[in-house]
Order: structure tokens, then sequence, then C-alpha cells
């Protein structure tokens, strides 16, 4: 079994830049892929960004690449989301996911294992 804990989330202005971590417990994290995901009230669950478990391969949402970077140290268990030039639209709960697959990444039924979730609200 794999537990993931989300932490970093909180309340920030426009412009500003905020750092999540996933800390990954139960399980190495080296061999599974690493995804985030987030949900803005009434609206469905998106993709944010998903990395290789070599991190050799990173995925981004079109709309977030260039502002939101994704790292993973897999000695620590550890992996991060940097989100900079936040925006008011970025206002969702992230969530941490991780996969034993390595396509179809963008599809949050590919992950078998979720944190439960970081607020992230950032005002105008």
């Amino acid at each position: 079994q794999v537990q993931l804990v989300e932490s970093g989330g909180g309340l920030v202005q426009a412009g500003d830049s905020l750092r999540l971590s996933c800390a990954v417990s139960g399980r190495t994290l080296r061999t599974y892929t690493m995804g985030w995901f987030r949900q803005a009230p009434g609206k469905e669950r998106e993709f944010v960004v998903a990395v290789t478990w070599s991190g050799d391969y990173t995925y981004y949402a079109d709309s977030l690449k260039g502002r939101f970077t994704i790292s993973r140290d897999n000695a620590k268990n550890t992996v991060l989301l940097q989100m900079n030039s936040l925006i008011p639209e970025d206002t969702a709960v992230y969530y941490c996911a991780a996969s034993p697959r390595s396509f179809n990444l963008r599809d949050s039924r590919q992950y078998n294992y979720w944190g439960q979730g970081t607020q992230v609200t950032v005002s105008s």
C-alpha cells in the first residue's frame, strides 16, 4: 500500500509562488509515475503534470506549461510541484497521485493511489 500526503498549500496573491510537496510512504517511490491533479469548486478533476519514475519524461497540461514545474527525489520519496505566477484560476484542491504505469498519464484512471489534497487559493 502506498500513502501520499500533500503539503504546502495556502492562500496567496496573484503573481505569487507556491511549492507543494508530496511525501510518499509505504513503498518506494522509485517505480511509480507521479502526477498532480487539481479540482476547482464545481469542476471536474483535471490533470496538471506527471513525471515518470526515472524523471526523464514530464508531461504538462498545455495551459500550465511554463508556470508549473514538477520534480522528484526518489531517495527522499518526495515529489514537488513548483507553481509560479499564480492566477486566481489556479485556485483548487491539488492532489498528488501515483501510478504503476507510464502511459495515458493525463487520465486520472491510470493512478492507483491518491493523497487527501491540499487547498491552494489565489486571490486577485
